[in-house]
């Protein structure tokens, strides 16, 4: 099998890397763009849209540049370098996703020629607190009346979803709260009556919003694909995402694994650089295994990503996320160690690296939660 890049994905890494190396090169200038209003900057929001990457997914036909997967690990693993706070996963990958898989005619039309203009900034607003980290497991609801529906209840930790312009929301149409059948997809202006949100930073620096939608009209024309049956496309996009996090797990992995052997080659003690102690070398040696067993599956991942078979993409997302999971975790807590203290400041990257790590674990389910997926195929 081939795992080289064409000459167009060869491209596309290096303008991606050249920016992301400009803009978040300077790790203080990270806390500028998180100290402007929306909790990230604008004007490398249209600098993304300019090179092409808002609209990278989506086909030519519906104004993109009708990139994949592939494309999309690319661009990923540039983010995890740069620690990037863009909703970059919340409006490409999960709304734009959504609308790209699962719209009709109109609504892409309509919608993602402004992602990829950099106009529109999406947010999925399915998570809901009594879920935890089951699908199919719906509470908020959609009334028919009239022409359109009216959608009651409450989303949480909906990812950039104080700055999002419009919502994809995820609501009960019929059948019981864990039901797979009933379960509807919505557009729902974030600007609509009703529609409530409290946006807050998370412990990653990035940022999430509690949203309530209280008697929120929507037109029947906002549904998005069938009734009663958003289950299936939700979980397709849910694998995208988790396949583009991989990707940007491996790129923060990258950053983490460099500044600490840097670290081990200048830090002194006893006179000499503990990257001369035998002990502190394996410790290294081991977190390069990780690195290039999160590589791999980051790969893998993204070849699965849109398979054909559900249930064998399904099973291959989950195993992938387990071992970033893992790797994740073994990797940075070994930078944490290995750099001492320094690591637990505020003024010293790894420790953010490692904060990001540890929220993409628990995004879209932990480890845990992945292998009883696995157990129930197997």
């Amino acid at each position: 099998m081939d795992f080289d890049f064409s000459d167009e994905q060869l491209l596309l890494k290096t303008s991606v890397d050249r920016l992301i190396a400009d803009a978040y090169g300077d790790f203080e200038q990270r806390k500028t763009y998180q100290a402007e209003p929306a909790g990230w900057s604008a004007a490398l929001w249209a600098r993304y849209a300019g090179l092409g990457l808002l609209g990278m997914p989506f086909a030519e036909a519906d104004g993109g540049f009708g990139g994949g997967p592939v494309e999309t690990m690319i661009v990923m693993e540039a983010i995890g370098r740069g620690l990037v706070v863009e909703p970059y996963l919340a409006t490409v990958v999960l709304g734009g996703g959504i609308v790209r898989l699962g719209g009709d005619a109109a609504q892409r039309a309509r919608i993602l020629p402004q992602i990829a203009a950099g106009d529109l900034r999406m947010a999925f607003a399915h998570v809901e607190r009594q879920a935890r980290y089951d699908l199919f497991d719906v509470a908020t609801t959609a009334r028919r009346e009239g022409s359109g529906f009216v959608l009651h209840g409450g989303k949480g930790v909906v990812l950039h979803g104080d700055s999002a312009d419009l919502l994809v929301v995820s609501a009960r149409t019929a059948g019981a709260r864990r039901d797979g059948q009933g379960i509807s997809l919505f557009l729902v202006d974030a600007a609509a009556p009703g529609v409530l949100r409290r946006g807050y930073p998370t412990q990653d620096g990035l940022r999430a919003a509690e949203i309530v939608f209280d008697g929120v009209r929507v037109a029947a024309s906002a549904m998005i694909g069938a009734a009663d049956a958003a289950l299936p496309l939700i979980e397709q996009v849910t694998d995208s995402a988790i396949a583009a996090l991989a990707a940007e797990a491996v790129g923060a992995m990258t950053v983490l694994q460099d500044i600490t052997v840097e670290y081990l080659r200048t830090r002194q003690q006893f006179g000499v650089a503990i990257g001369s102690f035998q002990a502190l070398q394996h410790r290294a040696a081991d977190m390069l295994v990780e690195l290039e067993q999160a590589r791999s599956m980051a790969m893998y991942a993204a070849m699965m990503a849109e398979a054909p078979d559900a249930a064998q993409r399904r099973a291959a997302l989950a195993a992938a996320k387990v071992q970033m999971n893992d790797s994740s975790r073994a990797l940075g807590q070994a930078s944490i160690q290995l750099h001492g203290g320094i690591a637990m400041t505020r003024d010293y990257k790894a420790g953010h690296y490692f904060k990001r790590l540890t929220m993409i674990e628990s995004l879209f389910g932990d480890s845990d939660h992945h292998l009883r997926q696995l157990a129930a195929v197997n």
